[in-house]
């Protein structure tokens, strides 16, 4: 009788026994789950956005390249001039007809009559007073000082702005390219060098498929379409 008083006993004891190990477990295990990190599917992972490109255009009214070094800039130009670091004084500057122009900190700047590589080397050295270091760039974006002239079987008779490297091909499509009636073969271009007038001949048909790239356009030239 007493031994199964004794197991009586011992069975009531082991629920209370079991209560808290069993707590215990559960709790570990629910500190396990807190503590791990979700895993998220590969597939369901967002990217970082990548960093917004940036890309360089040339001017409106660029046609070709120019040496830097040696293009007179004249009255009415239209020049882009940076300044590194230096937002509120870079943009785009006109060159007013008295062959000046006008920025922030060092005021009125001779242009006219001087190299954008020049002018660049001037700007900086009259911003050192301001600025430690100052990097200049000047690009000419419109030749608007330099002129050529179309005459004869073209779309518009007239003179033409001409543009940064701007060929006689060119020249003749801003002016409305050729009449139903234009003699192609014998289109030329009449110069005046030292008081002199030059006959250079120029193959329209020709340079539409690349050729005549020695023939260049000076301001003043006159093109003449038959």
């Amino acid at each position: 009788m007493k031994r199964f008083c004794s197991m009586g006993a011992l069975l009531l004891l082991l629920p209370v026994a079991a209560g808290p190990l069993a707590a215990q477990v559960t709790s570990e295990a629910a500190a396990t789950k807190s503590a791990a990190p979700d895993a998220t599917p590969a597939s369901e992972q967002t990217a970082a956005p990548a960093a917004p490109s940036t890309t360089a255009t040339a001017g409106p009214n660029y046609a070709g390249p120019m040496d830097a070094a040696r293009y007179i800039i004249g009255p009415e130009d239209s020049l882009q001039i940076t300044v590194w670091k230096e937002p509120t004084l870079s943009g785009t500057i006109p060159v007013r007809p008295d062959g000046m122009i006008s920025m922030g900190l060092v005021g009125d700047i001779t242009a006219a009559g001087m190299t954008p590589t020049a002018l660049s080397t001037d700007i900086s050295q009259r911003l050192k007073k301001y600025i430690q270091d100052p990097v200049v760039n000047v690009v000419v974006l419109a030749v608007n000082s330099k002129r050529i002239f179309l005459v004869g079987e073209v779309g518009k008779v007239g003179p033409v702005v001409m543009t940064p490297g701007m060929t006689p091909l060119q020249a003749i499509v801003t002016g409305g390219g050729l009449t139903q009636f234009a003699n192609s073969r014998r289109i030329y271009i009449l110069r005046t060098v030292d008081g002199k007038q030059q006959k250079i001949p120029f193959n329209y048909k020709q340079a539409l498929k690349g050729g005549n790239a020695g023939v260049s356009l000076l301001s003043g030239d006159t093109i003449v379409v038959p």
